[in-house]
């Protein structure tokens, strides 16, 4: 199954000047874990994360004064949509996040998160391999 069948197409995007606020309303108003930080100033996208925001929060930063611009991951890994998803997967492991912008010719077309991943490779029919959920967790049919 290829990052096309999986990733959103609706991006959630955000400017470097928003407060982190700002940016975990739009998240959590979106239901997603990111939002691609577009600054006509640089090159490329960034992306900025729930765990971003957790660990300025968790760091004793303010919220309401701490802008995306200083958190956010500007050196990103682009997925392809052809990009199969266990190479996505693989290189958001080998990478240690878990959201990818999908770029096609140079083009914001998505976000691929490991949730997007999981989920396409349940619904594929991965989920009649695992055990019974009663038996994974020890209860009793």
């Amino acid at each position: 199954m290829k990052v096309r069948a999986g990733m959103s197409n609706v991006v959630l995007t955000i400017n470097p000047g928003h407060t982190l606020r700002d940016a975990a309303r739009a998240m959590a108003e979106r239901r997603v874990g990111a939002a691609v930080v577009i600054d006509p100033d640089q090159p490329g996208p960034g992306i900025i994360t729930e765990r971003d925001v957790l660990n300025a929060v968790g760091a004793g930063e303010d919220p309401d004064t701490e802008l995306v611009a200083d958190h956010l991951s500007s050196d990103l890994t682009f997925a392809s949509p052809d990009w199969s998803l266990e190479r996505a997967a693989e290189a958001m492991v080998r990478g240690g996040f878990r959201h990818m912008v999908v770029v096609d010719g140079g083009e914001l077309v998505g976000v691929v998160s490991m949730r997007d991943i999981v989920r396409c490779w349940v619904s594929d029919g991965a989920a009649s391999e695992l055990p019974d959920d009663r038996e994974a967790a020890g209860r009793p049919g």
